[in-house]
């Protein structure tokens, strides 16, 4: 069975706290009708603090979206090689022993791939595959975990390597003022991360069924305008109720493979807001305290994309894992409305010392 090995995460280094979110809408959009809901919910998010790639005085300025996506390569090949090189490390493997790269994004475009570049650059064997996902959101970091599933499933020897790159304050529009885009600018965050998925071997969490479900009819509820300034991000007011279609089809899933979704041992779920983890403990019948790692990401980071559900497991790990053989499930949720959605089981092999509590093995910050 394939395993999903401990995720390495990386920030910049620009922090903005939630005072300071507040602060600069209030200063910026002054004279906006609606400032007055979109401060009610940025507050209500729960985000303490972001990570930005550049200090907010930059943040706020739009030099065109020709400088931004160039912006967005060079910090890309600055940053990503880092997490890469610790989540191989994690996963006591190198760099040759990967057979796919999953890279996932969608906060900048490159054509080709930054996996084309990773190849070339850290000793990547020049046969390996290359899956870029640009279109699916937060949900890709649990759709890379079910395709580096289905890697490892159909090879069972291979090791996949999935890496998530989101720049989200590189989609900040100064002139859009939808109250939708406002709280989009209170919640999302800068982040990077990579995870390993060994064909055979190691320590995580074993993979053993995914799925997936789209909610009829939501294509627009979560979605890109791209104009000639950029991705300008449009999010519905009906998106935080999308648990209650979305549960069934965790249940569903959990269903199929003879488990209950209510009597798992651990959950690692996208932390979209505060709202979706609540609606996802009241339908799915959980304490919330079933959700804190994906909790503690959106309080210390924000929204970071698709890089969310890899902080959460990280979170899971350095907290000591599980016992072995523990259930449970991990979860993205994004545009379509989609949800991607696996089934694992702590796994220790034997001879291998678990993780011990509060070990910290982040990537550094910035470069």
């Amino acid at each position: 069975m394939a395993t999903l090995c401990k995720p390495a995460v990386s920030v910049p280094e620009h922090v903005i706290t939630m005072e300071q979110t507040l602060d600069l809408a209030r200063s910026v959009h002054a004279d906006h009708p609606e400032l007055p809901l979109a401060l009610r919910l940025i507050q209500n998010t729960g985000v303490e603090k972001r990570h930005l790639l550049r200090p907010i005085e930059e943040t706020l300025r739009h030099p065109g979206f020709e400088e931004r996506n160039a912006y967005y390569e060079s910090e890309a090949k600055a940053r990503v090689p880092a997490v890469i090189r610790q989540a191989l490390t994690d996963a006591e493997l190198h760099a040759s022993d990967i057979d796919v790269i999953i890279f996932v994004s969608c906060t900048g475009f490159m054509m080709p791939s930054l996996t084309a570049w990773l190849i070339n650059t850290m000793d990547f064997r020049t046969d390996v595959r290359q899956v870029p996902i640009a279109q699916l959101g937060c949900a890709a970091g649990g759709a890379a975990i079910n395709r580096a599933h289905d890697f490892c499933t159909a090879y069972p020897e291979a090791n996949a390597l999935i890496v998530a790159c989101e720049f989200c304050s590189l989609c900040y529009q100064p002139t859009d003022v939808s109250v939708g885009n406002l709280l989009s600018n209170g919640l999302f965050g800068d982040g990077l991360a990579a995870a390993v998925v060994r064909g055979q071997g190691g320590l995580g969490v074993t993979l053993e069924r995914n799925g997936a479900y789209l909610v009829p009819h939501t294509e627009d509820w979560i979605a890109y305008d791209v104009r000639a300034t950029g991705f300008h991000f449009k999010l519905d007011k009906r998106v935080p109720g999308t648990m209650e279609p979305l549960a069934p089809a965790l249940k569903e899933l959990a269903g199929q493979h003879g488990w209950d979704v209510t009597a798992l041992d651990f959950y690692i779920i996208h932390a979209g807001g505060p709202r979706i983890l609540d609606d996802l403990s009241m339908f799915l019948g959980v304490e919330p305290e079933a959700f804190r790692f994906s909790r503690a990401t959106l309080t210390e980071y924000g929204n970071i994309a698709s890089a969310v559900v890899l902080d959460a497991l990280r979170r899971m790990f350095e907290e000591g894992g599980t016992p072995d053989a523990a259930r449970g499930i991990l979860a993205g949720f994004g545009p379509g409305i989609t949800a991607e959605m696996t089934l694992g089981r702590w796994s220790i092999p034997d001879g291998v010392t678990p993780p011990s509590p509060g070990l910290q093995t982040q990537a550094p910050y910035g470069y």
